[in-house]
């Protein structure tokens, strides 16, 4: 066992290298841009989310962009796709499902942190009825029963505590967002780790988990690079 996460170690340490090399070259933007079909009025880019934040490390997302640009294409998106081909789509969506309800856990602390008793009770209703008779959140009961899914993170929480977005960051793999709602989704993922730890889930297990994790979520997030233009 100790051999093992010797060699995760090493092995960790030598794609975040990698991965910090690749964003580290300079690349050719120009060739990937493209102009928009339909010109923007000016009404709409005052709203457009991009807009609305500060971009003083725009050299950094730009080589950010680009790197996760290629990881998407070339390496996640292709295997979201093996995943899907292979499941079918009754186990994605009970994946699913499992995932979702393991997230109840974050929402819920985030509704208390953001003085929302009401979403809190109903997500922690969410998650007892999932978790009982779903099996675990493999099917969601909860929403048939009129209990329905709720939407809260530790980045809506400092927003709440008049936390400023802060300048826009793009991170590596996670792609854009802002420094407030960056920060958010890590205090999620440390609190979702508590909750797998204590379940007991540790090892091989947990590192298959959180891989099928980052599938299923990428599998379920629309997004594209270079698809916005």
């Amino acid at each position: 066992m100790i051999a093992f996460y010797n060699s995760l170690i090493k092995n960790s340490a030598i794609i975040l290298v990698s991965l910090l090399y690749g964003c580290s070259s300079v690349p050719k933007l120009e060739g990937h841009v493209e102009v928009p079909l339909v010109k923007l009025s000016l009404a709409y880019q005052k709203v457009a989310v991009t807009n609305q934040y500060d971009d003083p490390w725009e050299g950094f997302n730009r080589r950010m962009y680009y790197f996760n640009a290629k990881a998407d294409e070339y390496i996640l998106l292709p295997v979201v796709a093996g995943y899907k081909a292979i499941t079918p789509d009754f186990v994605e969506r009970a994946v699913s499902n499992f995932f979702r309800n393991l997230g109840e856990f974050t929402v819920f602390i985030n509704a208390l942190l953001q003085g929302k008793p009401s979403v809190g009770v109903e997500t922690l209703g969410r998650f007892a009825v999932n978790t009982t008779l779903g099996l675990f959140g493999v099917f969601d009961v909860a929403t048939k029963i009129g209990l329905d899914e709720q939407n809260e993170d530790f980045g809506q929480t400092l927003g709440v505590w008049d936390v400023t977005p802060g300048p826009y960051l793009i991170l590596l793999i996670l792609g854009p967002s802002s420094l407030r709602d960056d920060f958010g989704v890590g205090v999620d993922m440390l609190a979702l780790q508590i909750l797998i730890d204590e379940l007991g889930v540790s090892g091989n297990e947990e590192i298959l988990l959180t891989f099928l994790r980052s599938i299923d979520v990428r599998a379920n997030l629309p997004f594209r690079y270079y698809a916005s233009g």
